[in-house]
């Protein structure tokens, strides 16, 4: 935070300097006019990234040493919405459905384009009720932040895997606190459990739910690599391109 803040001086007093150079008979103790002193823009609490340039990366604060502001309710809600309604989100649920026709499996509506339609169904409601529970309504609720935060490239490899899997265990509140992600394993395990009332009779058994929340959860927590080391991929990809 000091070295953001000395940062911020020195840039606006070169902004001064160079608008107002001072001759040699004017005070240095003479007073620079504040409305030429640009303002800081404030950083947005919902990010815009990409990876790929495709998959979605809104929930990641990519730049650990930026500070970030809580999110609002409202805020959470946009950021459920955002997510959802993004296309590859309806993406991802054609081809999941389509991994899942393949062999009639969970959830089971049989072949055919109809059940296609169907699964096609499911799978965008199972994200968008997780999204809705996780990061709109239990984060709201129990004061947590939905958002990923970043451990970045000054630590080791193993520590900053060790770390992004572990996120789906250890959540933050709202006041930068560490806690147990309730927010996000709840939401997750209110998703799948609210996806029985709509999955077929054979795909709703005990065993088939304890399977799914148990390949959710494995998957959120490896979810969280991407994120964490995209940024350093990125940054050899466009060195390796301009030295071409």
């Amino acid at each position: 935070m000091k070295y953001l803040r000395w940062m911020i001086a020195v840039s606006c007093g070169a902004i001064l300097a160079s608008s107002f150079p001072l001759s040699a008979q004017e005070s240095d103790s003479e007073p620079l006019p504040l409305h030429h002193i640009q303002p800081v823009e404030p950083v947005d609490p919902i990010s815009n990234d990409r990876i790929l340039g495709v998959i979605p990366n809104f929930q990641t604060v990519s730049d650990p040493t930026q500070p970030v502001v809580p999110l609002k309710p409202r805020q959470k809600f946009s950021l459920f919405v955002k997510e959802t309604v993004d296309p590859f989100t309806f993406v991802s649920a054609a081809m999941g459905a389509a991994l899942s026709q393949r062999g009639n499996a969970t959830p089971q509506y049989g072949g055919g384009m109809a059940s296609y339609g169907q699964r096609l169904g499911a799978a965008f409601t199972d994200m968008a009720t997780q999204n809705f529970f996780s990061d709109a309504l239990l984060a709201s609720v129990l004061h947590q932040d939905p958002r990923y935060y970043r451990m970045g490239p000054e630590h080791s490899v193993p520590r900053r895997v060790l770390y992004s899997v572990s996120r789906l265990l250890i959540g933050r509140r709202d006041s930068g606190r560490m806690t147990f992600n309730f927010a996000g394993v709840g939401g997750m395990a209110m998703g799948i459990g609210l996806s029985n009332a709509y999955y077929p009779s054979p795909s709703v058994s005990g065993s088939v739910t304890a399977d799914r929340f148990v390949s959710s959860i494995t998957g959120a927590a490896l979810g969280n690599l991407l994120p964490e080391f995209w940024p350093d991929v990125s940054k050899k990809l466009a060195h390796w391109r301009h030295k071409q």
